[in-house]
């Protein structure tokens, strides 16, 4: 079974994030062993520097590093990555699976990630051209997956 593992910079704090990330970690089980972490997003001033942001975002990356599982292929979610219909998802998902039985996705902070991760990513990723709260967009990736992993599987949720 493939491991996917959901690295998110920041806390869910509303409920309604958390119930609907619980409801598709649990409908995900059926498809792959899913570990969600969850990394202190590092504080900054109420109007932060671009200095201070990048300090920031390159003190999330280190964490993110070692938060990676070994031999995963990457794949960093950011605005500029390439977009995809669910369909072409499921395609390189099951590409990806072959080469690694090891995913992982990263949602950045609310300031992005840090050049260095996007770099180190096999797939840069981008939900929509529109900005989305991180907290939206754990949510997102969640029902994506399930959906990719159901139109491996043939299943009807994707219609």
């Amino acid at each position: 079974m493939v491991e996917v593992t959901l690295i998110c910079v920041g806390k869910l704090k509303e409920a309604f994030y958390k119930d609907a990330c619980a409801e598709y970690a649990k409908r995900l089980g059926a498809y792959c062993q899913l570990k969600v972490l969850e990394l202190a997003e590092q504080r900054k001033g109420d109007a932060p520097s671009k200095a201070e942001i990048d300090a920031a975002l390159l003190r999330e990356a280190e964490a993110i590093r070692k938060a990676v599982p070994r031999g995963a292929a990457l794949i960093a979610l950011c605005v500029e990555g390439r977009e995809m219909s669910s369909e072409a998802l499921s395609e390189t998902l099951t590409r990806m699976a072959l080469t690694s039985q090891k995913l992982c996705f990263v949602i950045g902070s609310s300031d992005g990630l840090h050049e260095s991760v996007k770099a180190q990513a096999v797939l840069r990723l981008s939900m929509s051209p529109m900005t989305f709260p991180h907290h939206l967009a754990r949510v997102m990736v969640l029902e994506q997956l399930y959906r990719a992993f159901s139109i491996m599987n043939g299943g009807r949720y994707h219609k």
